[in-house]
């Protein structure tokens, strides 16, 4: 009954924000609530959700801080070379900003933490998306993809915990998966060249004499760019309907009937563009008040020596980002004013992710609190038939997709990965084997509803997170099934 009751719970919540028929906050909270009373344990519900806030708060604390850190970095210009490099490569065409979000999260996911890797990604590429009117889905989508192959990284949580949970080397599990991870890397990327080339096809020629970006906490445009654009008009391809947002250009094809994307849903054409606002945007200005250049240096050994020590653990990651934000603010705006005006800048995604968190606190409570999310793993171990059982790594890579997906990782590695290790042990599985297997389903994890990070990502691209699990649902398994036949390929699993 558990089994059923936790499968349609889920199913209700994914079905409810896909048609948005509630917002995530309130689905996160209300359902769990309401088949919590179902069970029969809804006397135990202020227990489930304290123990699921308490589990919880060290995250929502690092993402709080985290996201001061890392808003205070793009005020001050840390990552205005990262953007105008971006822009170089980019030069306003839809493909080549694609092929460059993959890039650029794979690079920044090397720090293992998934909140900051969105936190910069974002930051840097949701002015072009919204500038050429891209689909942010494709944006977030690629982001979370690439984040997902490198989250196996031994630092990055997956890979520790698979050891941990089957007292292995981390190493052992890691570097002979290097080959199949690399195979699932380049698959993104190329996905990332096909959906870039979608984008292109679908959107208009303009000729842009200036690329502009979105005006807030620090987005800006490349000023060197421009100049040199002035000199030399570019044809690039971008929205059509674009030269009616004011761009200075004309449109080489622009036909004002032809539909353009407004950068939502990724399903939108322009004439839906009259239902929001037309969004206001701002050149690159160097003389901009919360650009701190004489820091520069220190605000990027900063930075260096933060993730340094999240990498290698000195302390916690809640109180190193702690620290770094009251240090940043500190140095950077000596005086109280200026410090309240930049976190009253970044109030509102602070508020939008932590408010995400808790919620989704209530959500992993009461699935763990009432069992179940042990019925359903037990479930789902026992109706393995036993012929599989040879084949047990294959089994838990296949199995790694849905429950990394409906499960945390904790749940997952220390709950389910040691009964399929015992099971695949009595068929002559190596323990390796098993590990290795259990990291395939990662792409699709980073997209789960129980991954905090996955709301900073939706939340900075103002993308509502049932369009984000509509598009990257089937690209992401798709994504994992790569990985896993490689691994079987090469004889890693």
């Amino acid at each position: 009954m558990l089994t059923i009751l936790g499968f349609a719970m889920i199913a209700t919540f994914l079905v409810l924000i896909m048609m948005k028929k509630m917002s995530p906050i309130a689905a996160l909270v209300l359902i769990p609530a309401l088949f919590c009373v179902f069970v029969g344990k809804g006397a135990k519900l202020g227990d489930y959700v304290i123990d699921g806030v308490t589990s919880l708060a060290p995250t929502a604390a690092m993402l709080m801080f985290a996201i001061v850190y890392f808003g205070v970095m793009i005020d001050v210009g840390l990552f205005d070379p990262i953007v105008r490099a971006i822009l170089k490569f980019c030069k306003a065409d839809p493909l080549r900003v694609v092929v460059g979000t993959a890039l650029l999260a794979a690079i920044v996911s090397l720090d293992g933490d998934g909140s900051t890797t969105f936190m910069i990604t974002v930051s840097a590429m949701y002015p072009l998306y919204k500038r050429l009117k891209m689909s942010l889905v494709v944006m977030t989508g690629v982001a979370a993809m690439a984040n997902g192959v490198m989250n196996t990284l031994p630092w990055g949580g997956p890979t520790a915990r698979a050891a941990t949970a089957l007292k292995l080397d981390a190493s052992d599990i890691f570097v002979p998966m290097i080959p199949a991870l690399a195979v699932g890397l380049l698959f993104v990327i190329a996905l990332s060249y096909v959906l870039g080339r979608r984008e292109r096809k679908r959107l208009g020629v303009l000729t842009l004499d200036d690329v502009l970006v979105e005006e807030g906490p620090g987005f800006v445009k490349d000023e060197a760019a421009a100049k040199a654009e002035r000199k030399e008009t570019e044809t690039v391809l971008v929205g059509a309907g674009s030269a009616a947002a004011g761009t200075g250009g004309t449109g080489a094809s622009g036909d004002a009937k032809s539909p353009v994307s407004t950068g939502g849903s990724g399903s939108g054409t322009d004439a839906d563009a009259d239902d929001e606002p037309e969004e206001t945007f701002a050149v690159l200005d160097p003389e901009r008040p919360t650009l701190r250049p004489k820091l520069y240096w220190f605000n990027a050994l900063l930075t260096v020596a933060l993730l340094t020590a999240m990498i290698m653990e000195y302390l916690p990651i809640p109180v190193l980002f702690l620290l770094g934000a009251a240090l940043a603010l500190t140095v950077n705006f000596p005086h109280i004013p200026d410090q309240k005006a930049r976190l009253a800048a970044h109030a509102d995604n602070v508020l939008n992710v932590s408010g995400m968190v808790f919620a989704a606190a209530v959500f992993t409570g009461v699935l763990q609190g009432t069992g179940m999310v042990d019925h359903m793993a037990k479930w789902m171990v026992d109706v393995i038939p036993e012929a599989m059982g040879p084949h047990m790594a294959l089994v838990t890579g296949l199995l790694s997709l849905p429950l990394t997906y409906f499960m945390s990782n904790d749940g997952f590695y220390f709950g389910v990965l040691p009964v399929l290790a015992e099971a695949g042990a009595a068929h002559g599985v190596s323990p390796l084997e098993m590990a290795r297997a259990s990291l395939v389903g990662q792409p699709l994890h980073m997209s789960s509803p129980l991954v905090p990070a996955v709301y900073v990502l939706v939340g900075m691209a103002k993308v509502e997170f049932g369009d984000h699990t509509r598009f990257v649902v089937k690209w992401a398994a798709l994504t994992c099934l790569v990985i896993l036949a490689a691994g079987m390929l090469f004889g890693i699993i």
